[in-house]
């Protein structure tokens, strides 16, 4: 909200109170701007601009909802500090104003695709295993897996005593000492792909993710972002995987 707004209007949409009792509360001097006492109906302000206080407390407007996809680089952290003082993830975000954090994690060593938001419900949506959000990766591993341990991965593997659901794997490239593989999946087990790979004596030498459902990186090259539009949103929760919802 950034043009000017009604004070009454201002309030109810920060959920102070309905419009009419929030007539009220400016009527009985109990609402300020920059610190002086507004009991004016007709009074205007610009959020975010001005200071409005309710009973002595700050009214702050409902922050935008933004969603954005960065192509994460390496070197990078997927927190919002770090006491080792590595680059951040959200120092790649120039001119994005809202406080945005990532949904799920990325390692340091990994690239692609990373969601961030401040949409706490929807980073609760695509974390939540019930929603079996599907994560796309490309991981180069050394050796040349052969076909039976793919399928064993395919099928579901124990890995610290619980067994993985099942994966969609395919051989992308074979080199003379290593093999790209595309990896899909629906679980979110801290560096689950990593472990996975290990377990077969096939450890991952680089690490790409490529999408989450049908949003992929689209030509969106290392360290850029882009804001997502509702469209978009919605192809993280499309599935072209093995797996169907129960509903559908």
């Amino acid at each position: 909200m950034t043009s000017p707004l009604r004070l009454q209007k201002f309030l109810s949409r920060c959920g102070i109170a309905s419009r009419r009792k929030a007539e009220e509360y400016i009527a009985q001097g109990r609402v300020t701007v920059d610190g002086k006492v507004v009991t004016c109906m007709g009074e205007q302000i610009i959020p975010g601009k001005q200071k409005v206080y309710f009973d002595g407390k700050e009214v702050v407007a409902e922050e935008r909802f933004i969603y954005i996809l960065l192509n994460k680089p390496k070197g990078y952290v997927t927190t919002l500090s770090d006491p080792q003082g590595r680059p951040i993830v959200t120092s790649l975000l120039s001119g994005i104003q809202e406080r945005v954090y990532p949904v799920g994690r990325l390692d340091l060593d990994t690239e692609g695709a990373l969601l961030l938001t401040n949409d706490g419900n929807l980073a609760q949506s695509i974390l939540h295993p019930s929603h079996e959000v599907t994560k796309t990766y490309e991981a180069e591993v050394k050796g040349h897996p052969p076909t039976a341990s793919i399928r064993r991965l395919e099928k579901g593997i124990l890995l610290e005593k619980k067994k993985t659901a099942p994966a969609r794997i395919r051989v992308k490239q074979r080199g003379k000492e290593t093999t790209t593989m595309v990896i899909t999946i629906h679980e979110g087990r801290k560096r689950q792909v990593k472990k996975m790979f290990q377990a077969i004596g096939h450890p991952v030498i680089a690490l790409k993710r490529l999408a989450y459902g049908q949003l992929t990186l689209d030509g969106l090259s290392i360290g850029k972002y882009k804001i997502l539009q509702q469209k978009e949103l919605q192809k993280i929760f499309s599935h072209n995987f093995l797996y169907k919802h129960q509903n559908s």
